[in-house]
């Protein structure tokens, strides 16, 4: 493939939509389309080369054999999906001051212990650069409601036998799907 350029088709308050327009192997000229939290890129590096834009909080209780997640309502799809506490890095902030915020905005928990930082990924591949940062951890305290009038989101701690039943028949993001199923297995 070769990069030929990036345009700015629309800009949003929180996206930017963008065609890339790139040659093929066999010489066909395409246009790919894609959004970005960033309002100005012009360039192939910059599709990559940025900070992470949000972070994602895989949050165990104390003993372990608990997983925290939140039932959300999310309007792309129009409906509840099951997902990781996460939320957007905002301008200045180091990433662990946002997953201690995120946590408390979203469930009223606490961070309490940080287990492994894994390395950056990408949210969405199929149409964004967005890019994550995933701190994994133990939290604690009290549940309370989203501090936020524009997230319908309810937090729980789940046992490895209820995320198999929830796998069974409710809705998950992609990566929380992926990690409860394999956690959900261990012995």
């Amino acid at each position: 493939m070769q990069f030929q350029k990036i345009e700015k088709k629309q800009e949003g308050k929180y996206i930017t939509r963008y065609d890339i327009t790139y040659t093929t192997v066999d010489h066909k000229e395409k246009v790919y389309e894609m959004i970005s939290r960033n309002k100005n890129l012009t360039t192939r590096e910059e599709l990559k080369d940025h900070a992470p834009d949000s972070v994602v909080l895989i949050m165990h209780n104390e003993a372990g054999d608990k997983i925290l997640l939140n039932r959300e309502f999310r309007m792309a799809c129009g409906d509840f999906v099951f997902n990781f506490p996460a939320g957007l890095i905002d301008p200045g902030e180091e990433f662990m001051e946002s997953a201690k915020r995120e946590l408390k905005e979203e469930t009223g928990l606490r961070l309490v212990r940080v287990d492994d930082v894994l390395g950056e990924s990408f949210s969405a591949i199929g149409f964004s650069n967005e890019k994550n940062i995933c701190v994994v951890g133990v939290a604690e305290g009290e549940f309370a409601p989203s501090s936020s009038t524009v997230e319908e989101i309810a937090a729980a701690w789940y046992t490895k036998a209820e995320i198999r039943e929830l796998l069974k028949k409710e809705y998950f993001a992609a990566r929380t799907q992926c990690y409860c199923y394999l956690w959900s297995r261990e012995d």
